[in-house]
């Protein structure tokens, strides 16, 4: 024990950079366990047997230069305002995508905190729809 002590202090961004990787590790289990988030592959099943509904919430200069097919566009800015444009779809399950994921994450939790039941947040974007080599759509 003193031996790790005496390490410990002699090598402190070691055993620093020991806990924030430590950190991150535990971070991405947890994050990777959750079962709202989902690979592009899993999205085209969800869309192609489900009629699943993808809701891109990038800005509109960005989901003109390249969108999912049929997605319907709300900026997560103004996502609180417009969700009666979602009403008819509460039956149908909902694919929230924006630039990387992280941005679409809120924008699920919002969706599911005004009812919708089956809400999916695209892990990865639509830079991973791209990386996929899935269509995209530049029609608006």
């Amino acid at each position: 024990m003193e031996q790790l002590i005496e390490f410990a202090s002699n090598h402190v961004y070691l055993v620093v950079a020991l806990f924030v990787v430590s950190a991150l590790l535990v971070h991405n289990l947890i994050t990777g366990m959750d079962k709202s988030s989902i690979m592009p592959q899993q999205a085209t099943e969800l869309i192609n047997r489900e009629d699943a509904v993808v809701v891109d919430v990038r800005p509109m200069s960005d989901f003109s230069s390249g969108h999912i097919i049929n997605a319907i566009n709300i900026p997560v800015n103004g996502l609180q305002g417009q969700l009666q444009r979602l009403d008819k779809y509460k039956n149908r399950p909902l694919i929230v995508a924006c630039r990387s994921g992280a941005q679409s994450s809120g924008a699920a939790r919002q969706l599911r905190k005004a009812g919708f039941e089956r809400v999916f947040n695209l892990r990865g974007g639509i830079l991973a729809w791209q990386n996929a080599n899935l269509p995209v759509s530049r029609k608006k």
